[in-house]
C-alpha cells in the first residue's frame, strides 16, 4: 500500500497554526508556571493545533516555503500570543502589587517566599492573592477564552496581517496604566483599617507613655489585616471576576487594532 505524503502547502499552513496556537497556549497565566512540564504544554499545543487545523485551514494563506519569510511569519505569529498574555498578565500583576502594599503595612516586610510561577521572590500576602486570583481564572473558565480566542482570531487577523503601527501598542499601555488603580483597589479596605489602626495606637502612645506602642502594633495590626482579608475575600473575587470577564473583549479589541 502507497503512502500519500502530506502536500508540503498543508504542512506549512498547519506549522503556521501550530505557532499561532502556541503563543496563545503559552499566554495562559496557568501555563506561565516554570513547574509546568514542557512535554505537557507541547502536547497540548499540539493536540489543540490538530482540533482547529481543519477548521481554520481555509483562512490560513499561501506564503512562499522561503525560510525569511516562513520564519517571520512564525515569529508574528507567536508575537500575536505573547501580546495577549500580556493583557492577561496584568491583572495578576495588579493583585501582588495590591499583596505586596498590604504585607509591607502590616509587618510582613522580611517575610518573602520564592515564586516559582515568576521565578523571583514575593510577599507572604502576595503569593496568597495569587493563588487566590489563579484559582478564580480556573472557576471562571478564563482558559477557555484563550482558546476561543484563538479561533475567532483567524477571522479579524490572517497570518501576515499583523501590523503594530496602529493603535494596539497605545492601547496595550493604557491597560497597563490601570495596573496601579485595580491593586490599590484590592488593597483600599486593609489599608483604611490599618490607618486607622495607627491613628488609634498614636493617641493611646500619647495619653499612656508607658505603652509600648511599636511592640503592641505588630500582633495587633497582622490580627486585624488578616482578619479583614478574610472579610474582603468575597469583594476581591467580584473585582476578579470582573476582570477575567472583560478579558475576551480586550482580546478581540487588540486584534481589530493589529489589523
Amino acid at each position: 500500500m502507497d503512502l500519500q505524503l502530506i502536500p508540503i502547502n498543508d504542512f506549512q499552513a498547519f506549522l503556521i497554526c501550530l505557532a499561532r496556537v502556541a503563543g496563545f497556549i503559552a499566554a495562559i497565566p496557568v501555563l506561565l508556571a516554570s513547574q509546568t512540564p514542557a512535554q505537557v504544554k507541547a502536547g497540548l499545543v499540539f493536540m489543540v493545533s490538530l482540533v482547529l487545523f481543519p477548521v481554520m485551514e481555509p483562512t490560513l494563506p499561501v506564503v512562499s516555503f522561503q525560510p525569511l519569510t516562513f520564519i517571520l511569519l512564525m515569529v508574528s505569529e507567536v508575537l500575536l500570543g505573547s501580546m495577549i498574555g500580556l493583557t492577561a498578565r496584568m491583572v495578576f500583576t495588579a493583585v501582588e502589587y495590591g499583596g505586596t502594599v498590604i504585607g509591607y503595612q502590616m509587618g510582613f516586610a522580611a517575610a518573602n517566599i520564592f515564586d516559582p510561577q515568576n521565578q523571583r521572590q514575593l510577599s507572604l500576602i502576595s503569593q496568597f492573592q495569587n493563588i487566590f486570583a489563579i484559582l478564580i481564572f480556573l472557576a471562571v473558565d478564563g482558559h477557555h477564552v484563550f482558546l476561543q480566542v484563538a479561533a475567532e482570531s483567524y477571522k479579524l487577523l490572517p497570518p501576515g496581517a499583523f501590523n503594530v503601527s496602529g493603535g494596539a501598542i497605545p492601547y496595550l499601555l493604557k491597560l497597563s496604566s490601570g495596573i496601579f488603580f485595580l491593586g490599590i483597589q484590592f488593597s483600599a479596605p486593609i489599608l483604611a483599617v490599618l490607618l486607622l489602626s495607627g491613628l488609634i495606637l498614636g493617641i493611646l502612645a500619647r495619653v499612656f507613655p508607658q505603652l509600648n506602642v511599636f511592640l503592641l502594633s505588630f500582633p495587633l495590626n497582622i490580627g486585624i489585616s488578616f482578619t479583614v482579608i478574610g472579610l474582603t475575600l468575597p469583594l476581591v473575587a467580584i473585582l476578579l471576576r470582573r476582570e477575567f470577564d472583560n478579558l475576551g473583549e480586550r482580546f478581540l479589541t487588540i486584534l481589530h487594532l493589529l489589523n
